[in-house]
């Protein structure tokens, strides 16, 4: 298998503002009160309190990092992540969905920021400093956000190095992209089996109580898996239709009925020991 053919290599660069900043005036002036040093406790204060359009942006960079990191898979370097080709075109469209939406958040912010710091000097009082606040062209240029898209290091280098090097430099890469791929596979093994063990556990306990999202994101794992398993996993391909067959029941069914939940904790204990004996073995 070329795993260049059927992946990339991609990066999320997200640029925020905190809105929060260490007060070293105030910090000195507590440590001194309780006769400790500054390295005891630093105090941070929040420059826009209550502000829910900051909040907003930051909630939806939260959101954009999680749908990131759910459909991508490790590569071994930090920062750096792999998209399997399959999966490409559904999870670019939603992130320009998501992106265009942050700007949306983003332009309301800027827009109303000079009045925002106006009521925040109003909160703050004695804590309220101008040279805090960044100006509101110097604001607008924080907040940024984008993918990189690489390939994967193929061995065709047209360079001209020795042949002793470039054959070194291809068995390098070789076992690197051989690495980064395994690495991605077992994580892949490990998010399913972790959905199982969830259901498992609750499912197992009469007395727990369970969301309906455990069941939900197991689904939503099970529909992803297709577009994730660039390696065309057979065995993860039939844990992921017997998870569906077995385990994707009503929620509200396992709740009502006993023997239902108690049957299903069973299916989910036997493919939990499936997964098991599979994943021993990478």
């Amino acid at each position: 298998m070329n795993l260049s053919d059927r992946a990339l290599l991609t990066s999320l660069r997200i640029g925020s503002w905190s809105g929060r900043k260490l007060d070293k005036r105030v910090t000195r002036e507590v440590a001194q009160s309780n006769g400790v040093t500054t390295s005891a406790g630093r105090y941070n204060k929040c420059l826009l309190p209550n502000c829910s359009l900051l909040e907003n942006i930051h909630s939806k960079d939260g959101l954009i990092r999680t749908k990131f990191y759910e459909n991508t898979l490790p590569w071994g370097l930090e920062g750096t992540f792999m998209l399997p080709t399959s999966n490409y075109l559904g999870f670019m469209t939603d992130f320009r969905k998501e992106k265009a939406e942050r700007m949306a958040l983003v332009d309301r912010f800027i827009d109303e920021y000079p009045s925002l710091k106006v009521k925040a000097q109003a909160a703050l009082g004695g804590l309220f400093v101008w040279d805090d606040y960044p100006s509101q062209d110097d604001m607008r240029a924080k907040f940024y956000m984008e993918i990189d898209v690489m390939p994967v290091p193929s061995t065709d280098f047209r360079v001209q190095i020795s042949s002793d090097e470039l054959e070194r430099i291809q068995q390098s890469v070789e076992q690197r992209v051989k690495e980064a791929q395994s690495l991605a596979m077992n994580d892949l093994w490990k998010r399913v089996y972790e959905k199982v063990k969830h259901i498992s556990d609750k499912l197992h306990d009469p007395k727990a109580i369970f969301r309906d999202s455990m069941i939900d994101n197991a689904r939503d794992l099970c529909d992803l898996l297709p577009r994730l398993n660039f390696a065309d996993d057979p065995q993860l391909e039939a844990m992921r239709l017997e998870i569906e067959t077995k385990l994707l029941k009503n929620p509200e069914i396992l709740r009502l009925h006993p023997e239902i939940r108690r049957d299903t904790a069973a299916e989910a204990k036997a493919i939990m020991d499936k997964m098991s004996s599979l994943m021993g073995g990478m």
